[in-house]
């Protein structure tokens, strides 16, 4: 609030504290903010409303004692507040005239108060109160640097004991977002006031450097702008100045005095205090008269360029009117005139050419933005900023960004692929990480006004010192940057170098900002890869290692945000980040601290579940399960799974979850006693725990043992009781999916159908996604292997939908489907059902599939429809083509597929009719080549089944020769 007083709100002249406040509209605009700020502060933070001042507010009022009524002690001349401080002091004291005020709370019920002369009281509030902030949290703002007083505020307020800070640090975060809306919207009010053009400014420097050169008629030796940035409104001033109508800053060289550094702004032309740095920093300081234009100031300030005038006068004039300047159609000849091919030079003169076409049909009204512009000058100085506005019109981000810092190279695109191949060599992974489309802005692109406002805070960020860093991180941070336009504004203007080179600075607040805008912003799969890219993963990964438990948290944060694809995963476990994110785990082990120690300090729970996080997010590659295993993560895991915490226990069971695939976790979970833990947590009431601990007992069921210990800690129970709840259809897949592997147990099949989970999955087959349907039909197809279970789904209708599903696509469901109507038809009365369904049809079709375990499966689900089939031989032969399909499977290369064919053939040839039928098509010399080659093998399998079809097969080829012979001879 203080900043936009000193340079927003107009001042009358006077000495230091008698100055007051001019009227204008500006002033009434900022007052009429200010009063919805305080009227609204009681409901909207009525804590903070609660909050004792350092010093009373005291000002002169115009208000009578009797208009205080309810809450107030009131007399003739006097009024106190019945609220009072622990001292037992009024918080608002009125003796006519003078009102004291000490909190937020009776601020907003005297403005409530003072109805409509509310605007009168704040003005003489502000008045008499001229440094506001320091009254409310107790200090002088006025004594630190300009642009840094909430920063101080800040620091001072953490570096004191005062039990108050935390309300302290929420008001003067709460000053500082009123302080930065006034500015805005005295920029906006501004905006419609200005009358001066920046385009006439424009035209005035154009032309004279038409004039300017070496050589005795030239009218000055150089000039140029300060700047190499054009905001949209045609200024080249910053935004804050701009708010006191400054539009630009040039730098003049006559032939006769020295370098001169000007001001052009609405009120005239002036000489400023010049540049006080190498850096480019003005002191825009006044030091001169007020002129009405450029070329007046100079005719002033320089002999010779007034004499050379008066010689050009006529000419110069000519110009300036604009009688000798081209139109625009000659503008679009002399462009279509230019060569199609130019070189780097050539080129920069074109750009600039259309740049200054497109100037001249600009507005004439001044609107001061904040959307930044580039011009194109490729002798400016700024070759780092032109670099990024490459990128932003849509150059390769590898290829145009700054290094990160000094003394480090980032990743470039030869290295990115070196990368690639390192992973595609090393990674066992078995999704493919697609690279996205590269979305970048279109430059004519209707663009909301957060994408220029974020762009501008980004060069802050590159420019400023270490106080304006940390403002512009925290004002990036208000922005909604789960939107992807506030996303890519970042990348496009080159904030995520900027961001990544902070995390290697010394400076905690630096990097805390720049790993919570990071944290946020790498959910968007570009910036991702981006990031890596500009080798921020090795950054982050270092900082694990920080004492400062909260930037520990958010650099493992945002591994886990970043750890999405093959590289990063890589990338993390290269630079040694999963030894050092297991170590995390370790924290919430050694410590019971109640509360955080600082303002840097986390709990230690919330170390181990960002350490978990980053975790869960690595361990989908195969090479960091193996590193997390190793570096002792499997210990740390399991106790933290005794943790209470839901928060904790969600990553660190999606973790397990996708360990579990390995065999070496399997036997390592059971030797930390994880199942039990499991299987507790099913019981509780967080939706995506349950769905975690079902789908990690679903890829540890796989083990016999296990699916034992799931029985014995009482599992069962709570897997079949979540069947019932079919809204969350993530964890209804994950809980019929540890059904399914659950029930390859005979015992835990008997518990099933104790708790009337058989016919709750038989309720499962319609309406439901696919990757449900595939775990509901596995675990039927392993509950159908007993006669009770058959007789259980048959009754309840689950024929009829289970051969429906044998007309989908998808491979998992068709082989699961295929083994479910298999255990049905064991059953006469189900395979009636079967067959009036034309399922046995259905699956002959799935014959032709061409996925090898569909047709296996098929096969196999055929042997016990033909065994159980009434007149299935009929029934065989009705099938046009079927036959000579079967005994051209014997062709495949699959050996599961040739069992399952055999198997087939053994149950057909029972039929004489079809035993001749298939002899005609060759099956006998396909079945000799095979019992060569596979056969003989396949009788001595330790698969009972596969060994009753090849000695099938054998025994058909023999019976099938002896008739050969026999009817050879007769």
């Amino acid at each position: 609030m203080g900043v936009a007083l000193t340079r927003s709100a107009q001042w009358t002249a006077a000495g230091y504290g008698t100055r007051t406040l001019e009227i204008t509209p500006l002033n009434e605009a900022i007052l009429q903010e200010i009063i919805i700020f305080v009227e609204s502060f009681i409901y909207k933070h009525p804590q903070e409303a609660k909050y004792v001042f350092a010093e009373p507010l005291e000002w002169k009022t115009d208000l009578d004692p009797s208009a205080f009524e309810l809450g107030y002690i009131v007399s003739a001349t006097t009024v106190k507040s019945e609220e009072a401080d622990e001292n037992g002091q009024p918080l608002l004291f009125f003796s006519v005239p003078q009102i004291k005020v000490r909190s937020f709370g009776q601020l907003s019920r005297l403005l409530f108060i003072a109805k409509d002369t509310k605007l009168k009281e704040a003005q003489a509030c502000i008045e008499a109160n001229r440094n506001p902030v320091a009254k409310i949290l107790g200090f002088d703002c006025n004594t630190v640097k300009e642009d840094s007083s909430v920063l101080n505020i800040l620091d001072k307020i953490t570096e004191d004991d005062d039990p108050e800070s935390e309300i302290k640090m929420k008001i003067a975060i709460l000053l500082k977002e009123l302080d930065l809306h006034l500015l805005n919207h005295s920029l906006k009010h501004i905006s419609l006031e200005i009358s001066l053009n920046p385009e006439a400014v424009k035209n005035d420097v154009e032309l004279l450097k038409r004039f300017s050169g070496k050589g005795e008629q030239t009218v000055l030796e150089s000039i140029a702008y300060t700047s190499d940035y054009e905001f949209s409104n045609g200024c080249r001033a910053p935004p804050w100045r701009q708010i006191l109508g400054e539009m630009c800053y040039v730098l003049v060289k006559p032939h006769d005095v020295e370098t001169l550094c000007i001001t052009c702004s609405a009120e005239g032309v002036f000489l400023n205090g010049g540049k006080i740095d190498d850096e480019g920093e003005i002191n825009y300081e006044r030091k001169g008269a007020i002129y009405k234009d450029l070329i007046t100031f100079l005719k002033k300030t320089s002999a010779k360029f007034s004499e050379v005038m008066s010689k050009e006068h006529i000419r110069f004039n000519e110009l300036q009117n604009g009688k000798d300047q081209p139109k625009e159609t000659s503008d679009k000849k002399e462009l279509d005139a230019l060569p199609k091919a130019v070189d780097g030079s050539d080129k920069g003169v074109l750009e600039k050419k259309q740049i200054n076409l497109g100037k001249r049909q600009m507005t004439k009204r001044l609107e001061p933005s904040l959307n930044w512009k580039m011009t194109v000058d490729y002798k400016g100085r700024r070759s780092s900023l032109k670099d990024t506005h490459k990128e932003k019109r849509g150059g390769k981000l590898e290829k145009s960004a700054p290094p990160v810092s000094p003394g480090k190279t980032q990743l470039t695109s030869k290295n990115v692929s070196k990368i690639e191949e390192i992973v595609s060599e090393s990674s066992s992974e078995s999704e493919e990480d697609e690279e996205p489309p590269d979305h970048r802005q279109e430059a004519n692109a209707d663009l909301p006004s957060e994408y220029w406002q974020i762009q501008k805070l980004v060069k802050y960020l590159k420019g400023g010192n270490q106080i304006a860093t940390v403002i512009a991180l925290c004002s990036l941070k208000d922005f909604n940057l789960a939107q992807e336009t506030c996303q890519l504004a970042i990348r496009d203007a080159g904030g995520l170098e900027v961001l990544i080179n902070l995390l290697d600075t010394d400076e905690v607040k630096c990097k805390i900002g720049s790993l919570n805008i990071l944290k946020e912003i790498s959910h968007n799969s570009q910036i991702r890869r981006n990031i890596v890219d500009l080798g921020g993963l090795p950054l982050m990964v270092n900082i694990l290692d920080s004492p400062h438990k909260s930037l520990k948290c958010l650099a493992a944060e945002t591994i886990a945000n970043v750890a999405k694809f093959k590289r990063a995963r890589w990338a993390v476990r290269h630079h040694g980040g999963i030894t050092k994110l297991v170590v995390l785990l370790d924290c919430a082990q050694n410590s019971t601290e109640p509360a955080q120690s600082s303002l840097y300090d986390v709990r230690d729970e919330e170390v181990a579940r960002c350490g978990a996080l980053a975790l869960w997010s690595c361990s989908k590659s195969y090479a960091n399960k193996e590193a997390i295993r190793k570096a002792g993560g499997i210990p740390l895991l399991a106790r933290l799974l005794k943790t209470s915490h839901g928060n904790i226990l969600i990553p660190v069971v999606g973790t397990l979850q996708e360990c579990a695939s390995e065999e070496n976790y399997r036997a390592a979970i059971k030797a930390e006693r994880i199942i039990e833990n499991l299987v507790m947590n099913l019981s509780s009431e967080n939706e995506q725990l349950q769905e975690h601990c079902a789908m990690a007992i679903y890829q540890c069921a796989e083990d016999e043992e296990t699916r034992d210990l799931v029985r014995l800690h009482g599992g069962l129970k709570p897997l079949a009781s979540l069947l019932n709840n079919t809204d969350n259809k993530e964890r209804l897949a994950a809980v019929t999916g540890a059904i399914w592997k659950c029930s390859i147990s005979k015992e835990n099949v008997t518990k099933f159908r104790e708790y009337k989970a058989i016919e709750t999955l038989v309720g499962l087959l319609t309406d439901q996604p696919e990757e449900v349907l595939v775990n509901v039909v596995g675990a039927l197809g392993e509950c159908c292997q007993e006669h009770e279970n058959r007789i259980i789904v048959r009754k309840c209708g689950g024929i009829q939908p289970l051969v429906d599903l044998l007309v989908g696509i998808n491979q998992a469901l068709l082989v699961n489907v295929t083994k479910a109507i298999a255990a049905c038809a064991v059953e006469p009365e189900s395979m009636m059902i079967i067959a009036r369904l034309d399922g046995v049809r259905l699956l002959w079709s799935l014959l032709k599939n061409p996925h090898p375990d569909v047709k296996a499966s098929a096969a196999w689900a055929l042997c016990p429809c033909i065994q159980n089939a009434k007149d299935a031989g009929e029934m065989v032969r009705s099938f046009v083509g079927g036959l000579e399909l079967v005994v051209n499977l014997l062709k495949s290369d699959n050996k599961e597929v040739l069992a399952s064919v055999c198997a087939a053939i053994t149950n057909i040839a029972k039929d004489q009719e079809n035993l001749a039928i298939i002899t005609d098509h060759g099956v006998v010399p396909l079945l000799s080549k095979l019992a060569n080659t596979l056969l003989l093998h396949m009788v001595g399998s330790a698969d009972e089944d596969l060994q009753e079809a090849a000695a099938g097969c054998i025994s058909n080829i023999r019976r099938l020769a002896l008739a050969t012979e026999k009817a050879r001879y007769t």
